[in-house]
This record gives structure tokens, sequence and C-alpha cells, in this order.
């Protein structure tokens, strides 16, 4: 990945108030080890992302958002590769914050996608 790459972010619906996502989405929750899973954009689709995480996956979205690795970089986090558990995912790694550094900068990364808005919506 390089810094123009665009990493995708499932929106589960609880984490959508008005019709834009929560800060929570771009934040991990505490089972997550400090990394928020993303959908590495060199090498699928933000529309072919849904479809793997809400058909394949079977986990629930409203749509994708987008952040580059650049805008994760400017925030101090760092973006990696982690095939894993499919070939297309990533993760934005959080590790070593406080609480109120990952809400802050959780807030940051809200406010970039929802400028550059939804790439794909649930139909």
């Amino acid at each position: 990945m390089i810094d123009t790459t665009i990493v995708y972010r499932q929106i589960h619906p609880s984490f959508v108030q008005a019709g834009f996502p929560t800060s929570q989405a771009f934040r991990p929750s505490p089972k997550d080890e400090s990394k928020l899973s993303v959908y590495d954009g060199d090498q699928i689709t933000a529309e072919n992302a849904f479809q793997h995480y809400t058909n394949h996956l079977n986990l629930s979205s409203i749509g994708v958002m987008g952040l580059t690795v650049a805008e994760c970089k400017a925030e101090s986090l760092h973006v990696c590769e982690d095939p894993t558990p499919f070939r297309e995912h990533a993760l934005i790694d959080f590790s070593g914050l406080t609480d109120k550094d990952c809400r802050n900068k959780s807030k940051k990364l809200q406010a970039k996608a929802v400028q550059r808005g939804w790439l794909h919506r649930a139909s």
C-alpha cells in the first residue's frame, strides 16, 4: 500500500446517525486488540468489499467509507496488510494509545471519511 491507497471501512448500521457514521465506526473495540479492520483498496473495490463483507462473511454493513493511508499516517496510525483472514484484509493500528487518544483520532478519521463521502451504499 502507498500513501494514496484508500482503505475501506465497513459501517455497521448501529454506528450511523442522521445518515453519517459516528466516530465509533472508526475506532477499534476492546476485543480488536487496538486494530481497526479495513479492506485494502489496491486489491478490491468498495462495492466488492461490501459484497464480500455482507455476503461472504455474513456481517452487517450499511455502506463503505474510505481513508487514505496518508490520512492515517497524519494521525500517527500505521496501516498494514493482514492477509490471514482474507487476501484484501488490512489493519489500522491504534496500539499504545490511551482511550482518549483513540477517541480523538477516530473523530479525525471520521471527519476525513465523511468529507470524502460514501464510496458504496447498501441498495
